[in-house]
């Protein structure tokens, strides 16, 4: 569904308790309880259907995609619950469902995290994600529309997994760009996440399906606007190769026209924005953050991110609309 039919649909439901220190009203990537004032417990849920053929890939891409909510909010897992839909009619035997779990029980024990069951239902379709719980300080939270006017913006991951998963689904992709885009979704956003506690960060928030535009747009406040930098965007290679030929998955496309009277192009051609709004899997961390700290902590993650994480744009003033690209 895209961000503006979602928004719609759940407006209405919104906690009124002041214990929920963050509830889905400005679209944050997990809630977040008060249980004292030493502790906050962050939930969030999202599942995926299939976007590599390998069962054991697609389980540990999926749960990185479901557990990384917990660590754009600044916070640590604690424990997961499996969601799975699965048809041995359509999918044959368990192995797959095995293979599966197992991917996905091995990203929640890489954060120190434990799997405590879940729930399994017949379907024709498959699918399959976590129920997610972390804890974090209250004080200590890490906001997705709290970005500081100076502050400079870092993309840990590259842009491009909605168009290759594509490309993959269609068999037209090197098994170099494949496994590329396979190495960079099963990637926790975990220790980036953990190194960024150390920094001036302002406002975090991790990249998905509504693309970095569309959580860009998300992130801005009334007084900001994000200005991201036309070609310095980290995209991996053979993604904007496809995107030249066409191939652009559904959700991307809903995303440009969501955001097409709130973005302004500034650079000599559009065709960035196209892939600014591809709808990612598992992507990286979009962050806030002093400059002078940006500097040191793309050095620091250097490895852990494949050397994508780069600073590419910056919060100002609010200019002509909420997101602007030079």
């Amino acid at each position: 569904m895209g961000p503006g039919d979602l928004k719609q649909t759940i407006i209405s439901l919104v906690p009124c308790d002041d214990r929920v220190l963050v509830g889905f009203e400005n679209s944050d990537d997990a809630s977040v309880y008060r249980l004292n004032d030493e502790e906050a417990m962050v939930q969030t849920l999202d599942f995926i259907t299939p976007v590599v053929d390998d069962p054991y890939l697609y389980g540990k891409i999926a749960a990185a995609n479901s557990l990384s909510d917990v660590f754009a909010m600044g916070a640590d897992v604690k424990t997961a619950l499996n969601i799975v839909g699965y048809d041995r009619k359509n999918h044959g035997t368990t192995d797959a469902l095995r293979e599966m779990l197992r991917g996905g029980n091995e990203k929640i024990q890489e954060c120190g995290g434990l799997l405590m069951g879940g729930h399994t239902i017949e379907s024709p379709e498959m699918y399959y994600g976590l129920s997610v719980t972390g804890l974090v300080h209250p004080k200590k939270i890490l906001r997705n529309n709290t970005a500081k006017i100076g502050h400079v913006l870092v993309l840990t991951k590259p842009l491009g997994m909605g168009i290759l998963t594509t490309a993959i689904k269609r068999d037209l992709i090197s098994d170099s760009a494949r496994n590329e885009a396979i190495k960079v979704m099963e990637a926790l956003n975990y220790l980036p996440s953990k190194i960024l506690r150390e920094y001036d960060v302002s406002a975090c928030t991790d990249i998905t399906g509504f693309g970095l535009l569309g959580h860009a747009l998300e992130s801005v406040g009334p007084f900001n606007s994000f200005a991201i930098h036309c070609g310095i965007v980290p995209v991996i290679k053979e993604a904007e190769e496809l995107r030249a030929q066409g191939i652009v998955p559904g959700g991307t496309k809903r995303n440009m026209k969501y955001l097409e009277d709130k973005t302004t192009i500034m650079c000599p051609t559009d065709k960035c924005y196209e892939m600014y709004c591809d709808a990612q899997t598992s992507g990286g961390l979009l962050i806030a953050m002093d400059p002078e700290d940006a500097k040191e902590y793309v050095k620091r993650v250097e490895d852990l991110t494949f050397g994508y994480a780069t600073i590419m744009g910056e919060v100002i003033p609010r200019g002509v609309s909420p997101i602007m690209i030079y």
